[in-house]
C-alpha cells in the first residue's frame, strides 16, 4: 500500500518486524481543479498539495500480547495527523499469519485495543504527575490541575469501556489538553483491507461491507489490492491507465487514499494562481480567510486586508478572473469568510 501511494520501493513480503525501520514517502495530490486554474492563468509552475506517508511495516512487537504500542513506533504515530490501519484480507500460504487464520475484523479490533492500551499508559503517567503537582500547588493552580485530573479520569474510563477518544463526548475546551497528550485513539483513522488478486471480482462487496461495519465519525474504511496497486504504480501513466481499464481496477490507490485522508481529517483545498505559479493549499474545513492567508505566510495573516475570491465553477465558466470581476462574481471577503473547497483566492495585505 505504501509503495502504491508513493511510487516507492519499500521492502515487502514476510520479514521480522523488529528489524525494519519505518519508510517515509511523499505523494503529490492529483487535483484537476488546480490544473484547470493553472491553464486559465497560464501559470508557468504548478505546485500540488502533498501528503507525507510513514509506513511502519507489520504490527508492533508484542501486539499479540496486549502490551500496547511503544518505543519508536509510538513516537512516530504520535506525530501523525491521521492513522491508516492496513489489515490483511488476502489468503496466501507463503505469507504466514501470526493468528494462523485470516480475519481482518479481528485484526482491526486487536489493533484498536493496542492503541487504547498505549493511550491508557500515557494517561496513567499523566495522572501520577498531576497528583504530584497538587502537593505544592497554589489555590489557582489546584483548580487547573483538578480540572485536568477529572478530564484524564473521564477519558481513561471511556477507554476502559472500549470507547476510543475520538468517539467520547468531552468538554469543548478539552481539545487543547488532549492535543498535548497525542493519544492514538483521538486521531482520525481509516482502515484499508488489503485483498488478493483473486478477490478483485468481489472487491466492491468487500469494500462496501468494510465501510458499513467500520465507518463512523472520523473513521472510514475501504478495500483494495495492495500488490496490484503497487505494480500499476510503477508503470508509466498511459500504460497504467490502459491496464487499469483492462482489469477494471478503478481509481488509483493514491487518489483513493488521499481522498480517505482528506475525508477523516476534514480537509478542503483552496487555490492561488498567477502567471508565475498556481498552487493548492490544504486547510481544515471551517478555516477563515485570514487563517487561510496564514497558511501561505504569517505576514499575510498579520496584515490581512481582504480576500478576493472566485468560485472554481464560476472561473471555469467565465474563462478568466477579469470576466468573473466584470460579472460581479469576484467577491471581496473579510477576515471571517469561511473558505470553501476549490475557492480561488488572492489575498490583499499590508504589513
Amino acid at each position: 500500500m505504501f509503495n502504491a501511494v508513493t511510487r516507492g520501493h519499500a521492502q515487502t513480503g514476510s520479514f521480522r518486524v523488529g528489524g525494519v525501520q519505518p519508510s517515509v514517502g511523499v505523494a503529490k495530490v492529483q487535483d484537476p481543479h488546480l490544473l484547470r486554474v493553472a491553464e486559465i492563468e497560464r501559470s508557468r509552475r504548478i505546485v500540488r498539495a502533498e501528503v507525507e506517508f510513514i509506513d511502519i511495516p507489520g504490527g508492533p512487537e508484542g501486539a499479540d500480547r496486549s502490551m500496547g504500542i511503544g518505543g519508536e513506533s509510538l513516537s512516530v504515530l504520535q506525530r501523525c495527523d491521521a492513522l491508516a490501519l492496513v489489515v490483511r484480507a488476502f489468503d496466501d500460504p507463503s505469507v504466514p499469519h501470526v493468528e494462523e487464520a485470516i480475519d481482518p475484523y479481528r485484526d482491526v479490533a486487536t489493533m484498536g485495543l493496542e492503541m487504547a492500551f498505549s493511550d491508557m499508559a500515557i494517561l496513567e503517567r499523566r495522572e501520577e504527575r498531576v497528583q504530584a503537582s497538587m502537593k505544592g500547588a497554589k489555590a489557582t493552580e489546584r483548580v487547573v490541575l483538578l480540572k485536568e485530573a477529572g478530564l484524564v479520569k473521564h477519558i481513561r474510563e471511556g477507554l476502559e469501556a472500549e470507547v476510543p477518544v475520538r468517539e467520547q463526548v468531552l468538554p469543548a475546551d478539552a481539545s487543547v489538553i488532549i492535543e498535548n497528550f497525542r493519544l492514538l485513539t483521538a486521531k482520525p483513522l481509516f482502515i484499508l483491507f488489503n485483498v488478493g488478486e483473486n478477490d478483485l471480482p468481489r472487491l466492491h462487496v468487500v469494500d462496501g461491507e468494510a465501510r458499513d461495519r467500520l465507518a463512523r465519525p472520523k473513521v472510514d474504511a475501504a478495500a483494495m489490492c495492495g500488490k496490484l496497486e503497487m505494480e500499476l504504480a510503477q508503470m508509466a501513466p498511459d500504460e497504467e491507465g490502459e491496464f487499469r481499464a483492462f482489469l477494471g481496477a478503478g481509481e488509483p490507490a493514491l487518489e483513493r487514499i488521499v481522498r480517505l485522508s482528506y475525508g477523516v481529517l476534514d480537509l478542503v483545498t483552496f487555490l492561488t494562481a498567477a502567471e508565475n505559479e498556481a498552487r493548492a493549499w490544504s486547510i481544515t474545513q471551517g478555516t477563515t480567510a485570514q487563517q487561510a492567508a496564514g497558511k501561505i505566510h504569517s505576514d499575510l495573516q498579520r496584515g490581512f486586508i481582504r480576500a478576493e475570491v472566485v468560485a472554481f465553477d464560476d472561473l471555469i465558466r467565465l474563462g478568466s478572473v477579469a470576466e468573473a470581476r466584470r460579472h460581479g462574481l469576484l467577491r471581496a471577503e473579510g477576515k471571517g469568510y469561511v473558505v470553501h473547497e476549490a475557492d480561488v483566492i488572492n489575498f490583499l495585505f499590508n504589513v
